[in-house]
């Protein structure tokens, strides 16, 4: 009977072995797929000039070196638009950041008419495609700048105006999550706040919002990502007023040209998409840096807010 248990426990961590194989399997093959362009990205970034023209060199280059980075930092002016980019993508995340926090506060905590109509055009203005939206609001723009008689398309003020309207980069989703998460804090605390004298505002800010405080780095960190990679709205509302990182390595192809002032036959082109690569790298960097330093607060958030499904 002992020696059946023992043979039948043996089959069970077998088993329990086999399936955790074929998951581990699965996982690393689903994660190279997302994983690979990365290490191709690398890989080309610290290419030589004779290892980016051997054909023999598919990954690991024989002579690495940081040319490419330097010239790719060259052609992206990096400093300042590394500078722009980062103050003008924390602008519009922590104006995404409090309209969002006080319209998900509202929607929560406040009774009012029409209250599930105004969560339903919410959900439906991140449906609807950006490019029939952008539309209207370019012409909305340039009536207003018709009537105020000076310019505001090719500024940043139409999108920092758009953010503190709650119609920036995605903030249906940043609306969604704070709505979810001040749905799980009990009506309580409110109350009892209230009974000590509080205000709506007191309410919100003293106590929502230090309750929230993981909250409010998972949607500052998800504004933040969206609006460094927004290409298209700041192409059409701000346009060439301000150099920045996304915005440049979209052009990086002519300004690669001009930078270069060469032909682009073979082995230039070969070099051209190793220089790509390394401004990809150095677009991506900074934001890798940032999670670097705030996983774990960023995770914890996550779990908090609700987005896991928990």
């Amino acid at each position: 009977m002992n020696e059946n248990k023992f043979i039948r426990l043996i089959k069970r961590e077998k088993f329990s072995f086999f399936l955790k194989l074929c998951i581990y399997f699965v996982l690393i093959s689903i994660s190279f797929v997302y994983l690979e362009p990365i290490f191709r990205m690398i890989s080309m970034a610290f290419m030589s000039t004779t290892d980016v023209i051997d054909p023999s060199i598919d990954w690991i280059p024989h002579n690495p070196s940081i040319n490419n980075i330097k010239v790719a930092s060259t052609v992206l002016n990096l400093k300042k638009t590394l500078f722009n980019s980062f103050w003008f993508s924390a602008l519009l995340a922590t104006s995404q950041t409090i309209v969002s926090a006080l319209t998900g506060f509202a929607l929560s905590r406040f009774k009012f008419k029409f209250k599930n109509f105004w969560i339903i055009m919410i959900i439906v203005a991140f449906i609807i495609p950006m490019p029939l939206l952008m539309i209207p609001r370019l012409m909305m723009f340039i009536s207003f700048q018709n009537i105020l008689g000076f310019n505001l398309i090719g500024t940043p003020i139409p999108q920092v105006l758009m953010a503190l309207l709650g119609q920036g980069v995605n903030s249906t989703i940043l609306i969604l999550i704070f709505y979810n998460f001040f749905n799980l804090i009990p009506y309580s605390l409110d109350e009892a706040a209230m009974l000590d004298g509080a205000s709506p505002s007191q309410v919100f800010w003293k106590v929502a919002m230090k309750i929230s405080a993981s909250t409010v780095l998972v949607v500052f960190l998800f504004s933040f990502v969206w609006n460094w990679n927004e290409t298209y709205v700041t192409g059409t509302l701000v346009r060439s007023s301000i150099d920045l990182l996304p915005s440049k390595l979209n052009m990086f192809d002519s300004a690669f040209e001009s930078y270069a002032a060469g032909s682009r036959g073979t082995a230039q082109f070969r070099l051209n998409e190793a220089y790509k690569m390394s401004a990809t790298l150095i677009s991506i960097t900074p934001l890798l840096i940032l999670y670097a330093f705030v996983q774990k607060q960023f995770i914890q958030g996550v779990e908090n807010t609700g987005i896991t499904g928990e």
